[in-house]
């Protein structure tokens, strides 16, 4: 497992190579991207040349900060196809650096596992509240940038939907998957409070790869019930 120490040195070294402009913007965005990219759809989006892109996504790879796969584009298969194209994903491990050496996941897994452990449901509905709460002084008008600013990714669709391709929790999550669910639905409940939505907006949602919840489109406002006639 490794020192604290140990741990941090090696986290330094790896987000190091996020220190280049070029590798920022090509880490961003492989991380926005749903599925596997390519390196000529890298080199476009980041406004650099295919052999640069290869160069600086390779280096991200050898980081651990992407991972590689490989795949022949949509229907191209058989004798003559080529060989497969080399893609890239962000990683899921997670890099953190504390110095001095900190750890508030050990604590996060601490309290999890005592609330989990609370069979009254006394502890569940605190949590409930502290994190209603939360959302409310995290939210604004502007929910997409409170969403933004707590690492939810949010990622609107075509239909209205906020789809949140990131859990800020989701180390915890793993271990205690319905706790931080339920924490995630009531901090984006409050989200919404504060910039005047309905709360109910936010629901349940379970994806691999997403949040767990998601933000339905906008509830209509009740039409006004016509005025009686004299």
């Amino acid at each position: 497992m490794g020192t604290s120490e140990g741990r941090d040195r090696d986290a330094i070294s790896e987000l190091s190579s996020l220190e280049d402009a070029v590798r920022r913007r090509l880490y961003a965005y492989v991380g926005s991207c749903d599925d596997p990219v390519d390196r000529e759809d890298a080199a476009r989006a980041a406004g650099i040349s295919r052999t640069l892109a290869a160069y600086h996504l390779d280096k991200l790879a050898d980081a651990g900060l992407l991972d590689v796969s490989y795949a022949r584009a949509a229907g191209r298969g058989g004798p003559g196809a080529g060989r497969p194209a080399k893609r890239y994903a962000r990683a899921e491990r997670e890099l953190t650096v504390s110095v001095p050496p900190r750890d508030y996941g050990l604590l996060a897994e601490v309290l999890a596992g005592a609330m989990a452990a609370d069979r009254s449901g006394t502890a569940r509905e605190a949590v409930a509240e502290a994190a209603r709460a939360t959302g409310r002084a995290a939210g604004g008008p502007d929910l997409t940038a409170a969403l933004t600013a707590c690492g939810y990714e949010p990622s609107p669709t075509d239909d209205g939907t906020i789809d949140l391709r990131n859990c800020p929790f989701h180390r915890l999550a793993r271990e205690h998957t319905e706790l931080v669910c339920w924490l995630n639905l009531h901090l984006v409940r409050g989200m919404l409070e504060a910039g005047g939505q309905p709360p109910a907006r936010a629901v349940l949602a379970p994806r691999p790869g997403r949040c767990c919840v998601v933000v339905d489109p906008a509830q209509p406002e009740p039409e006004p019930e016509p005025e009686p006639e004299p």
